[in-house]
């Protein structure tokens, strides 16, 4: 039996890769590790917690020594690295804390593999390295482009910045010690599970309980949104046939401004709660523009079309609809994040515009 680490695995993209694999390969064996921090909530995997090849473990990827241990234990055939301090205006409040978790935790994982591995000894057929990043570590686009995977590194946030150095070390360590590694930069990613801290699930939240949905500046930025069920099906084509070394870019195909976003969800909210056409738009509140904030994401995923044959499923407006649905539907899952950490960190975070 194939044994395989998802760190990260009960966050919001991790949970559903689990999910996906554990359900996939009966054959493989799913090791789950998570520090279980505000954003990883085990209720995303009740669906799977009691499969034969599934298995949890709270741990901090930031213990090298637990780390190594691990590593030791159990001889994983190879890591999908999900685990990640994730949300920007976290990173500018507390850089340290992406650094340690993000590059130190990053390089810990790598270590560990190195070391079982690449050991004389090893009887590790075929491993491999999968390293999950960001669009992110691209910087900002203007009105037109696309990120390709050749394109410059030049992030603007802590968090992008701890993330694109994550992405060099994982190339390091594939340059110097021929770690089998592979890495894939994804765009902004929206679904069930998302901790409502986002833009989508806060502003389904604030619309569902009439609270001003808070809007970065104009609104103008420009994100390019994946379906996440579509991006774990990504991560299972890559980490099954992606070349090793290789960088693989993926993305929905769906830019839309911010304020126009969130206008359509207000329409699609005001429908599904039976509220008067425009009600729910009154909410939008225009806030302080975050600092360091990017224009415009925009992903060319035609490298992971072409030579692996993935491509989205969903139509943006689809897409959203599904998730507002889940989110209707699952109001104690929602009522239970948004009551400890969530609550105290978003008081009084967002000051409007004069």
């Amino acid at each position: 039996m194939k044994k395989l680490l998802i760190t990260g695995g009960a966050g919001f993209i991790g949970s559903h890769v689990v999910r996906l694999f554990v359900n996939k390969y009966p054959d493989y064996k799913i090791y789950n590790l998570d520090k279980l921090t505000y954003a990883g909530n085990l209720e995303n995997l009740r669906d799977v917690e009691e499969k034969p090849n599934y298995e949890f473990i709270k741990g901090d990827i930031t213990d090298a020594k637990f780390i190594e241990e691990l590593f030791s234990i159990h001889s994983f055939d190879g890591v999908i690295h999900l685990a990640a301090e994730s949300h920007v205006d976290r990173s500018i409040s507390n850089p340290l804390e992406f650094v340690i978790t993000n590059v130190v935790g990053t390089v810990n994982l790598l270590n560990a593999a190195r070391h079982i591995w690449l050991a004389p000894n090893s009887t590790i057929k075929n491993p491999r390295f999968y390293h999950v990043s960001t669009d992110e570590v691209y910087g900002s686009l203007g009105e037109t482009g696309f990120f390709t995977e050749d394109t410059k590194y030049d992030p603007h946030s802590p968090y992008s910045a701890s993330k694109a150095s994550s992405d060099h070390f994982v190339r390091a360590y594939f340059d110097t010690y021929k770690l089998p590694a592979v890495i894939s930069n994804c765009s902004n990613n929206y679904g069930s599970f998302h901790f409502p801290e986002k833009l989508i699930p806060l502003a389904i939240h604030n619309i569902k309980n009439k609270k001003p949905i808070p809007v970065y500046g104009k609104g103008e930025n420009v994100r390019d949104w994946l379906f996440v069920e579509d991006h774990a099906r990504a991560i299972d084509v890559i980490y099954h046939k992606g070349k090793t070394g290789e960088t693989y870019n993926i993305g929905g195909h769906n830019e839309w401004k911010n304020i126009d976003l969130i206008r359509l969800l207000c329409k699609i909210m005001d429908e599904k709660l039976g509220r008067k056409e425009g009600e729910s738009a009154g909410l939008i509140s225009f806030v302080l523009d975050r600092a360091g904030h990017d224009l415009r994401y925009a992903i060319d995923s035609s490298k992971l079309q072409k030579e692996l044959g993935w491509t989205p499923s969903l139509q943006f407006e689809e897409g959203l609809e599904r998730t507002v649905d889940w989110y209707l539907a699952n109001e104690t899952w929602l009522n239970n994040v948004t009551s400890g950490d969530y609550k105290k960190y978003y008081e009084g975070q967002y000051v409007k515009r004069g």
